[in-house]
């Protein structure tokens, strides 16, 4: 009664909060307002654009292949004048589809020879795989649009006409994206040639799957250990 009359002569705003849980959905917690027209449309009406990049192996080529691509990744670099990112996602591979697919070729190879050597490979495989894990790696590009370059509203108007959560409309976001983020596109899937590389858009079905991998990661494998199987030993006179 006491902490009552002194809350309502003070007003703590504290004690005034009401005992409610506290309630939130996925959605509320992400940055993505919607993933539409091959891009993510952000809640701060920024969007982004995503390619994935086939690998290079540097390493087998012969040294002026190397000078030739340190070089074209040098142009690159310094003909840049927008910000990229450059995404590496590794992943643990499961081989084991692998296995099963090289036994069943191995199963219709008749001549003796190559049968032995579909073994050895079999074998390599299965003790590279002991000795080390298996990894997957994918390469993406990143083309951000800030929010800053959509440009001033027009009228205030048009800000009030807004649907969901972005500060202008959807249209109007997807249309300045496109202008500005198709052209930078274009010109490193061009630079990218030079090195060797194809950079492909990701589609609207492929960014949803990217992103819903990346915030519902696998459980890791856990390695059971050998069961032990204790036997009674009977003494025998």
């Amino acid at each position: 009664m006491q902490l009552n009359n002194l809350n309502s002569k003070l007003k703590i705003p504290f004690f005034s909060i009401p005992d409610a849980p506290i309630t939130s959905t996925t959605q509320k917690q992400l940055p993505f307002a919607d993933i539409t027209n091959d891009m993510a449309i952000y809640k701060d009406g920024g969007a982004a654009l995503i390619m994935e990049s086939t690998s290079l192996n540097f390493g087998l080529l012969s040294e002026k292949e190397q000078q030739a691509v340190i070089a074209a990744y040098a142009a690159l670099i310094n003909s840049l004048s927008f910000s990229l990112q450059i995404v590496v996602r590794t992943q643990r591979k499961d081989i084991s589809s692998y296995m099963n697919f090289l036994d069943e070729q191995a199963g219709k190879i008749t001549h003796p020879l190559l049968a032995k050597l579909m073994a050895d490979y079999r074998g390599f495989i299965q003790e590279s795989v002991k000795k080390k894990n298996v990894l997957g790696k994918r390469f993406f590009l990143v083309l951000y649009l800030s929010p800053l370059e959509l440009g001033v509203v027009k009228s205030f108007s048009a800000v009030t006409r807004k649907s969901g959560p972005l500060p202008f409309t959807k249209s109007y976001v997807i249309k300045k994206a496109k202008i500005v983020l198709y052209p930078r596109r274009d010109h490193l899937i061009r630079q990218a040639g030079r090195l060797g590389i194809k950079l492909r858009q990701l589609t609207t079905q492929e960014i949803i799957e990217l992103y819903y991998a990346i915030y519902n990661p696998e459980k890791p494998a856990v390695k059971k250990e050998p069961e032990v199987v204790q036997e009674e030993l009977t003494k025998t006179q």
